[in-house]
Protein backbone atom coordinates (compact mmCIF):
# COMPACT_ATOMS: atom_id res chain seq x y z
CA UNK A 1 0.00 0.00 0.00
CA UNK A 2 2.88 2.67 1.22
CA UNK A 3 5.00 1.86 -2.14
CA UNK A 4 2.34 1.77 -4.56
CA UNK A 5 1.00 5.42 -2.29
CA UNK A 6 4.97 7.03 -2.76
CA UNK A 7 5.03 5.31 -6.27
CA UNK A 8 2.22 7.47 -7.49
CA UNK A 9 3.41 10.82 -5.91
CA UNK A 10 6.78 10.42 -7.15
CA UNK A 11 5.65 10.17 -10.58
CA UNK A 12 2.96 13.33 -10.37
CA UNK A 13 6.04 15.35 -8.09
CA UNK A 14 9.38 14.49 -10.45
CA UNK A 15 8.67 16.66 -13.64
CA UNK A 16 12.50 17.64 -14.51
CA UNK A 17 15.17 15.82 -13.19
CA UNK A 18 15.87 12.27 -12.71
CA UNK A 19 15.11 10.74 -9.06
CA UNK A 20 16.42 6.96 -8.30
CA UNK A 21 14.34 5.61 -5.30
CA UNK A 22 15.68 2.03 -4.12
CA UNK A 23 12.60 0.66 -1.81
CA UNK A 24 12.86 -1.89 0.89
CA UNK A 25 12.11 -4.14 -0.84
CA UNK A 26 15.14 -3.94 -2.89
CA UNK A 27 13.54 -2.07 -5.80
CA UNK A 28 14.71 0.31 -7.73
CA UNK A 29 12.34 3.03 -9.60
CA UNK A 30 13.66 5.79 -11.56
CA UNK A 31 11.00 9.48 -12.05
CA UNK A 32 11.71 11.68 -14.21
CA UNK A 33 12.30 12.60 -17.91
CA UNK A 34 16.01 12.75 -17.11
CA UNK A 35 18.64 15.66 -16.58
CA UNK A 36 20.06 16.40 -13.13
CA UNK A 37 20.06 13.81 -11.28
CA UNK A 38 19.54 12.50 -7.20
CA UNK A 39 19.25 9.24 -5.80
CA UNK A 40 17.76 7.92 -2.06
CA UNK A 41 18.01 4.68 -0.61
CA UNK A 42 14.80 3.63 1.85
CA UNK A 43 15.44 1.53 4.03
CA UNK A 44 12.94 0.65 6.61
CA UNK A 45 8.94 0.31 5.76
CA UNK A 46 8.68 2.66 8.55
CA UNK A 47 10.42 5.14 7.02
CA UNK A 48 8.62 4.52 3.79
CA UNK A 49 5.14 4.61 5.56
CA UNK A 50 5.99 8.67 6.88
CA UNK A 51 7.46 9.55 3.71
CA UNK A 52 3.87 9.19 2.69
CA UNK A 53 2.42 10.77 5.51
CA UNK A 54 4.54 13.65 6.11
CA UNK A 55 7.25 13.98 3.63
CA UNK A 56 9.09 16.81 4.48
CA UNK A 57 9.38 16.11 8.21
CA UNK A 58 10.18 12.04 7.43
CA UNK A 59 13.28 13.17 5.20
CA UNK A 60 15.04 15.05 7.88
CA UNK A 61 14.38 12.38 10.16
CA UNK A 62 14.92 9.40 7.67
CA UNK A 63 18.49 11.08 6.98
CA UNK A 64 19.32 11.99 10.84
CA UNK A 65 18.25 8.21 11.62
CA UNK A 66 19.46 6.43 8.82
CA UNK A 67 16.85 4.67 7.56
CA UNK A 68 17.26 7.10 4.34
CA UNK A 69 20.42 6.79 2.94
CA UNK A 70 21.24 9.73 1.06
CA UNK A 71 25.16 10.06 0.58
CA UNK A 72 27.07 12.76 1.49
CA UNK A 73 27.05 16.77 0.86
CA UNK A 74 26.94 16.55 -2.45
CA UNK A 75 24.23 14.05 -2.94
CA UNK A 76 22.05 15.80 -0.19
CA UNK A 77 22.67 18.57 -1.94
CA UNK A 78 21.40 17.30 -5.57
CA UNK A 79 18.46 15.62 -3.74
CA UNK A 80 16.87 18.40 -2.03
CA UNK A 81 17.77 20.52 -5.25
CA UNK A 82 15.83 18.16 -7.48
CA UNK A 83 13.14 18.35 -4.88
CA UNK A 84 12.67 21.66 -4.65
CA UNK A 85 13.08 22.24 -8.33
CA UNK A 86 10.03 19.82 -8.52
CA UNK A 87 8.19 21.06 -5.35
CA UNK A 88 4.39 21.59 -6.43
CA UNK A 89 1.31 21.47 -4.02
CA UNK A 90 -0.71 19.07 -6.42
CA UNK A 91 1.33 16.55 -6.49
CA UNK A 92 0.69 15.55 -3.11
CA UNK A 93 -2.13 14.01 -2.39
CA UNK A 94 -5.48 15.71 -1.09
CA UNK A 95 -4.84 14.87 2.84
CA UNK A 96 -0.61 16.50 2.58
CA UNK A 97 -2.01 19.76 1.12
CA UNK A 98 -4.94 19.95 3.78
CA UNK A 99 -2.05 18.74 6.52
CA UNK A 100 -0.23 21.94 4.95
CA UNK A 101 -2.75 24.60 5.47
CA UNK A 102 -3.54 23.82 8.81
CA UNK A 103 0.42 24.04 9.39
CA UNK A 104 0.12 27.42 7.82
CA UNK A 105 -3.31 28.64 10.05
CA UNK A 106 -2.10 27.61 13.10
CA UNK A 107 1.29 30.09 12.64
CA UNK A 108 -0.22 32.66 14.86
CA UNK A 109 -0.92 30.06 17.40
CA UNK A 110 1.89 27.88 17.29
CA UNK A 111 4.11 30.78 17.01
CA UNK A 112 2.98 32.32 20.24
CA UNK A 113 6.21 32.98 22.22
CA UNK A 114 5.65 34.17 25.51
CA UNK A 115 8.42 35.21 27.80
CA UNK A 116 9.31 31.44 29.05
CA UNK A 117 8.67 29.81 25.80
CA UNK A 118 11.08 32.45 24.65
CA UNK A 119 13.33 31.08 26.64
CA UNK A 120 13.18 27.70 26.27
CA UNK A 121 13.09 27.99 22.37
CA UNK A 122 16.14 29.64 22.41
CA UNK A 123 18.03 27.22 24.84
CA UNK A 124 17.08 24.60 22.15
CA UNK A 125 19.71 25.76 19.55
CA UNK A 126 21.91 28.36 21.08
CA UNK A 127 22.78 26.42 24.39
CA UNK A 128 24.11 23.06 23.15
CA UNK A 129 27.72 23.96 23.30
CA UNK A 130 29.54 26.97 22.45
CA UNK A 131 32.41 24.57 21.28
CA UNK A 132 30.54 23.26 18.58
CA UNK A 133 29.62 27.14 17.13
CA UNK A 134 33.75 27.92 17.57
CA UNK A 135 34.58 25.19 15.25
CA UNK A 136 31.98 26.67 12.57
CA UNK A 137 31.96 30.06 12.80
CA UNK A 138 34.45 32.87 12.06
CA UNK A 139 36.84 33.89 15.10
CA UNK A 140 34.70 36.80 16.17
CA UNK A 141 31.60 33.88 16.68
CA UNK A 142 28.90 36.25 13.76
CA UNK A 143 25.80 33.57 13.44
CA UNK A 144 23.87 35.26 11.27
CA UNK A 145 24.42 36.37 7.51
CA UNK A 146 27.94 37.76 6.44
CA UNK A 147 27.90 40.07 3.53
CA UNK A 148 30.32 39.17 0.71
CA UNK A 149 31.49 42.95 -0.71
CA UNK A 150 34.15 41.28 -2.68
CA UNK A 151 33.82 37.69 -4.16
CA UNK A 152 37.28 36.67 -2.64
CA UNK A 153 36.50 37.64 1.04
CA UNK A 154 37.37 35.20 3.79
CA UNK A 155 34.35 33.89 5.79
CA UNK A 156 36.54 36.47 8.48
CA UNK A 157 36.53 39.57 6.13
CA UNK A 158 32.90 38.96 4.89
CA UNK A 159 31.33 39.39 8.73
CA UNK A 160 33.61 42.13 9.49
CA UNK A 161 32.46 43.63 6.07
CA UNK A 162 28.68 43.21 7.72
CA UNK A 163 29.29 44.26 10.73
CA UNK A 164 30.69 47.82 8.88
CA UNK A 165 28.10 48.10 7.01
CA UNK A 166 25.30 48.13 9.73
CA UNK A 167 27.78 50.18 11.86
CA UNK A 168 27.47 52.43 8.61
CA UNK A 169 23.35 52.59 8.37
CA UNK A 170 23.32 52.93 12.09
CA UNK A 171 25.10 56.24 11.97
CA UNK A 172 27.13 55.93 15.26
CA UNK A 173 28.95 58.45 17.12
CA UNK A 174 31.45 58.29 20.19
CA UNK A 175 29.29 57.71 23.33
CA UNK A 176 26.32 57.13 21.66
CA UNK A 177 24.33 54.34 23.89
CA UNK A 178 23.33 51.09 21.83
CA UNK A 179 20.98 48.66 22.10
CA UNK A 180 21.96 44.99 20.69
CA UNK A 181 18.23 42.90 21.08
CA UNK A 182 19.44 39.48 20.68
CA UNK A 183 23.25 40.23 21.01
CA UNK A 184 24.48 35.92 20.60
CA UNK A 185 28.28 35.99 21.97
CA UNK A 186 28.76 39.50 22.00
CA UNK A 187 30.81 40.22 18.80
CA UNK A 188 28.51 43.14 17.26
CA UNK A 189 28.57 44.89 20.57
CA UNK A 190 32.11 44.71 21.13
CA UNK A 191 32.71 46.14 17.21
CA UNK A 192 30.67 49.13 18.15
CA UNK A 193 31.88 49.70 21.42
CA UNK A 194 35.75 49.20 20.47
CA UNK A 195 35.81 50.22 16.77
CA UNK A 196 33.55 53.65 17.14
CA UNK A 197 33.62 54.57 20.29
CA UNK A 198 29.76 53.40 21.51
CA UNK A 199 28.05 52.35 24.45
CA UNK A 200 26.32 49.25 24.42
CA UNK A 201 23.89 47.28 26.34
CA UNK A 202 23.21 43.96 24.83
CA UNK A 203 20.55 41.36 25.87
CA UNK A 204 20.07 37.43 25.31
CA UNK A 205 18.09 34.88 26.34
CA UNK A 206 20.60 32.08 26.12
CA UNK A 207 22.79 32.15 29.40
CA UNK A 208 25.60 30.05 27.19
CA UNK A 209 25.85 33.10 24.93
CA UNK A 210 25.77 35.79 28.45
CA UNK A 211 28.23 33.88 29.92
CA UNK A 212 30.97 33.87 26.60
CA UNK A 213 29.89 37.60 26.02
CA UNK A 214 30.81 38.87 29.43
CA UNK A 215 34.05 36.76 29.21
CA UNK A 216 34.76 38.29 25.91
CA UNK A 217 34.05 41.62 27.47
CA UNK A 218 36.41 41.38 30.52
CA UNK A 219 39.06 40.32 27.91
CA UNK A 220 38.78 43.21 25.83
CA UNK A 221 38.49 45.63 28.70
CA UNK A 222 35.51 47.01 27.76
CA UNK A 223 33.66 46.74 31.03
CA UNK A 224 33.15 50.28 30.99
CA UNK A 225 31.23 50.52 27.57
CA UNK A 226 29.95 46.96 26.80
CA UNK A 227 26.98 45.57 29.45
CA UNK A 228 25.11 42.25 28.83
CA UNK A 229 21.66 41.29 29.91
CA UNK A 230 19.84 37.82 30.52
CA UNK A 231 16.29 39.36 29.90
CA UNK A 232 13.14 39.71 27.33
CA UNK A 233 13.86 42.68 25.05
CA UNK A 234 10.42 43.29 26.19
CA UNK A 235 10.99 43.99 29.61
CA UNK A 236 13.02 46.74 28.82
CA UNK A 237 12.47 50.39 29.50
CA UNK A 238 15.36 52.48 28.93
CA UNK A 239 15.70 54.76 25.60
CA UNK A 240 19.02 54.32 23.08
CA UNK A 241 20.25 56.61 20.42
CA UNK A 242 20.75 53.75 18.06
CA UNK A 243 19.17 50.16 17.94
CA UNK A 244 20.28 46.91 15.90
CA UNK A 245 19.07 43.36 16.05
CA UNK A 246 20.96 40.66 13.97
CA UNK A 247 19.06 37.44 13.25
CA UNK A 248 16.54 37.82 16.35
CA UNK A 249 13.67 38.92 14.26
CA UNK A 250 12.99 35.51 12.92
CA UNK A 251 12.66 34.37 16.43
CA UNK A 252 9.73 36.81 17.56
CA UNK A 253 6.65 34.97 15.89
CA UNK A 254 3.75 36.06 13.93
CA UNK A 255 2.10 37.47 16.50
CA UNK A 256 4.28 39.28 18.12
CA UNK A 257 5.61 41.50 15.22
CA UNK A 258 2.89 44.60 16.41
CA UNK A 259 4.93 43.77 19.98
CA UNK A 260 8.07 44.06 18.04
CA UNK A 261 8.39 46.99 16.36
CA UNK A 262 6.23 49.01 19.05
CA UNK A 263 8.64 48.34 20.89
CA UNK A 264 11.61 49.36 18.83
CA UNK A 265 9.97 52.35 18.48
CA UNK A 266 9.08 52.99 22.44
CA UNK A 267 12.88 52.36 23.46
CA UNK A 268 14.78 54.41 20.17
CA UNK A 269 15.84 58.01 20.40
CA UNK A 270 13.21 60.31 18.90
CA UNK A 271 16.35 61.25 16.90
CA UNK A 272 17.46 57.92 16.91
CA UNK A 273 18.13 54.92 14.27
CA UNK A 274 17.62 51.35 13.84
CA UNK A 275 18.66 48.34 11.93
CA UNK A 276 16.88 45.34 11.74
CA UNK A 277 18.69 42.52 9.93
CA UNK A 278 16.63 39.07 9.16
CA UNK A 279 15.92 36.32 7.01
CA UNK A 280 13.12 36.78 5.01
CA UNK A 281 10.77 35.45 2.06
CA UNK A 282 10.36 37.32 -1.23
CA UNK A 283 7.35 35.58 -1.85
CA UNK A 284 4.15 35.20 -0.06
CA UNK A 285 4.05 33.46 3.08
CA UNK A 286 4.23 29.77 3.23
CA UNK A 287 4.39 27.05 6.58
CA UNK A 288 7.22 26.87 8.34
CA UNK A 289 9.16 23.86 7.45
CA UNK A 290 8.26 21.13 10.27
CA UNK A 291 11.55 19.40 10.64
CA UNK A 292 13.24 22.94 11.37
CA UNK A 293 10.71 23.64 14.01
CA UNK A 294 10.81 20.28 15.67
CA UNK A 295 14.50 19.99 15.52
CA UNK A 296 16.72 23.22 15.29
CA UNK A 297 14.51 26.27 15.95
CA UNK A 298 11.56 26.08 17.49
CA UNK A 299 9.18 28.75 17.55
CA UNK A 300 10.95 29.99 15.03
CA UNK A 301 9.63 31.76 11.28
CA UNK A 302 10.95 33.52 8.26
CA UNK A 303 8.38 36.12 7.06
CA UNK A 304 7.67 37.81 4.16
CA UNK A 305 7.74 41.39 3.96
CA UNK A 306 4.41 41.49 3.51
CA UNK A 307 3.97 39.95 7.24
CA UNK A 308 6.11 42.51 8.49
CA UNK A 309 4.77 45.66 6.95
CA UNK A 310 1.45 46.01 8.53
CA UNK A 311 3.42 46.33 12.28
CA UNK A 312 5.96 48.15 10.55
CA UNK A 313 3.14 50.46 9.69
CA UNK A 314 1.78 50.56 12.84
CA UNK A 315 5.01 51.69 14.76
CA UNK A 316 4.60 54.83 12.79
CA UNK A 317 8.74 54.62 12.23
CA UNK A 318 10.02 55.73 8.95
CA UNK A 319 11.10 52.87 6.77
CA UNK A 320 13.90 55.20 5.64
CA UNK A 321 15.67 51.85 3.68
CA UNK A 322 15.17 48.52 3.03
CA UNK A 323 18.20 46.37 1.60
CA UNK A 324 17.96 43.13 -0.03
CA UNK A 325 20.60 40.68 0.07
CA UNK A 326 20.13 37.26 -2.04
CA UNK A 327 23.30 34.76 -1.83
CA UNK A 328 24.99 36.10 0.53
CA UNK A 329 23.65 33.50 3.51
CA UNK A 330 23.99 30.58 0.66
CA UNK A 331 27.56 31.28 1.07
CA UNK A 332 27.71 32.02 4.48
CA UNK A 333 26.53 28.83 5.23
CA UNK A 334 28.88 26.69 2.62
CA UNK A 335 31.68 28.36 4.98
CA UNK A 336 29.88 26.95 8.26
CA UNK A 337 29.63 23.96 6.87
CA UNK A 338 33.17 22.99 5.26
CA UNK A 339 34.18 24.15 8.80
CA UNK A 340 31.89 21.46 10.60
CA UNK A 341 33.06 19.14 8.11
CA UNK A 342 36.71 20.07 8.62
CA UNK A 343 36.94 19.29 12.54
CA UNK A 344 34.65 16.04 12.07
CA UNK A 345 36.89 14.32 13.98
CA UNK A 346 36.50 16.74 17.11
CA UNK A 347 32.86 16.72 16.61
CA UNK A 348 32.18 13.09 16.92
CA UNK A 349 34.16 13.25 20.04
CA UNK A 350 31.36 15.04 21.28
CA UNK A 351 27.70 14.22 19.56
CA UNK A 352 27.04 11.07 18.12
CA UNK A 353 26.08 10.25 14.78
CA UNK A 354 22.40 10.79 14.56
CA UNK A 355 23.49 14.78 16.03
CA UNK A 356 25.60 15.02 13.34
CA UNK A 357 23.27 13.84 10.18
CA UNK A 358 20.63 16.35 11.67
CA UNK A 359 23.30 19.18 11.62
CA UNK A 360 24.75 18.46 8.24
CA UNK A 361 20.75 18.47 6.66
CA UNK A 362 20.11 21.40 8.92
CA UNK A 363 23.20 23.42 6.77
CA UNK A 364 22.78 21.86 3.27
CA UNK A 365 18.89 22.56 3.63
CA UNK A 366 19.37 25.98 4.61
CA UNK A 367 21.60 26.98 1.76
CA UNK A 368 19.08 24.75 -0.22
CA UNK A 369 16.72 27.11 0.48
CA UNK A 370 19.08 30.37 -0.35
CA UNK A 371 20.16 29.20 -3.38
CA UNK A 372 16.33 27.51 -4.80
CA UNK A 373 14.08 29.07 -2.60
CA UNK A 374 12.60 32.68 -2.15
CA UNK A 375 14.77 33.15 1.04
CA UNK A 376 16.94 36.29 1.41
CA UNK A 377 18.15 38.88 3.87
CA UNK A 378 16.28 42.36 4.86
CA UNK A 379 18.21 44.98 6.43
CA UNK A 380 15.42 47.67 7.77
CA UNK A 381 16.19 50.75 8.46
CA UNK A 382 14.03 52.58 10.84
CA UNK A 383 13.68 55.98 12.68
CA UNK A 384 11.00 58.18 13.78
CA UNK A 385 12.30 61.37 11.89
CA UNK A 386 12.31 60.89 8.10
CA UNK A 387 15.36 62.98 7.48
CA UNK A 388 17.13 61.45 10.49
CA UNK A 389 19.52 59.78 7.87
CA UNK A 390 21.08 61.03 4.10
CA UNK A 391 18.67 61.19 1.24
CA UNK A 392 21.22 58.60 -1.06
CA UNK A 393 23.19 55.57 0.12
CA UNK A 394 26.32 57.06 -0.96
CA UNK A 395 27.30 57.49 2.56
CA UNK A 396 27.84 54.11 3.15
CA UNK A 397 30.34 53.81 0.28
CA UNK A 398 32.33 56.68 0.90
CA UNK A 399 35.52 56.45 2.72
CA UNK A 400 35.15 55.30 6.00
CA UNK A 401 35.75 58.77 8.00
CA UNK A 402 32.77 58.19 10.67
CA UNK A 403 34.22 54.62 11.41
CA UNK A 404 37.97 56.64 11.84
CA UNK A 405 36.94 59.39 13.71
CA UNK A 406 34.58 57.05 16.03
CA UNK A 407 37.59 55.60 17.26
CA UNK A 408 40.04 58.22 17.67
Amino acid sequence: MWKRLFDRMAVRLIGTGRLTITYPDGETRHYGPGGAKAAMHIRTPEALRALCLTPELALGEGYMDDTIEIGGNAELEALLRLLLENRKPGAFPAYIRALDRVRFHARAIVQRNSARSARANVAHHYDISDDLYRLMLDEDMQYSCAYFARPDMSLEEAQAAKKRHIAQKLLIERDMHVLDIGCGWGGMALTLARDYGARVTGVTLSENQLATAQARTRAAGLEDRVAFRLMDYRALEDQFDRIVSVGMLEHVGLPHYGDYFAKVAELLDPDGVALIHTIGRVSPPMAHSPWIHKYIFPGGYVPSLSELLPALEASALWQTDIEVWRLHYARTLREWRARFDANLDTVQGWYDARFIRMWRYYLTACIMAFEGQAQCVYHLQLAHRRDAVPLTRDYLYAPDAAHRHAAE
